[in-house]
């Protein structure tokens, strides 16, 4: 898994360099803020100590063209945990890029960064890796995602849906 990663940084990071580097002018046409909710059932391990999450998914998008944009992503996804454990939660701060097909349809996605851990002492976090696919159009985004955190002796992973408004610039 990790390599995968690596393998799809590297690949960014390279066809940044590869490309001329446009001017940037933020437009309401091509930068918003994106904010919603998002909610899951815990996967593999994590399914032993949490029995659901739901959460904020808060955005900011810059689109280059298109079809492709680029972005920061936050929020909270609060971990409902078992009787013998405690809750917890992730706070990632991450990048992203999305590829949109169509002005309205189908997108692909990922956020990549670190996750913060709250309500746990062994570790504060770690890599967050989160790849998504959905449907989106001018107001509304709505996908499922499969949502990775990788701490030295414990991923946390969930598989859920989210929503989220487009909030343009006026």
């Amino acid at each position: 898994m990790k390599k995968v990663i690596l393998f799809l940084a590297a690949l960014s990071i390279g066809r940044s360099y590869a490309q001329e580097i446009p001017k940037v002018e933020i437009t309401p046409k091509n930068s918003w803020f994106k904010a919603g909710l998002i909610s899951g059932i815990p996967m593999e391990k994590t399914k032993d100590v949490a029995s659901f999450n739901v959460g904020l998914d808060v955005r900011a998008q810059y689109l280059f063209d298109s079809h492709l944009a680029v972005g920061i992503a936050s929020g909270y996804n609060h971990f409902f945990a078992k009787d013998e454990f405690e809750d917890f939660g992730i706070i990632p701060l991450a990048g992203y890029t999305r590829y949109y097909f169509q002005k309205e349809g189908v997108f692909v996605g990922v956020d990549f960064g670190y996750g913060f851990l709250t309500n746990n002492d062994e570790s504060s976090g770690g890599m967050y890796f989160n790849p998504q696919i959905g449907y989106h159009n001018d107001n509304w985004n709505i996908y499922g995602y499969y949502q990775n955190t990788f701490l030295d002796n414990f991923n946390i992973r969930a598989l859920g849906i989210g929503a989220t408004y487009n909030i343009k610039f006026k």
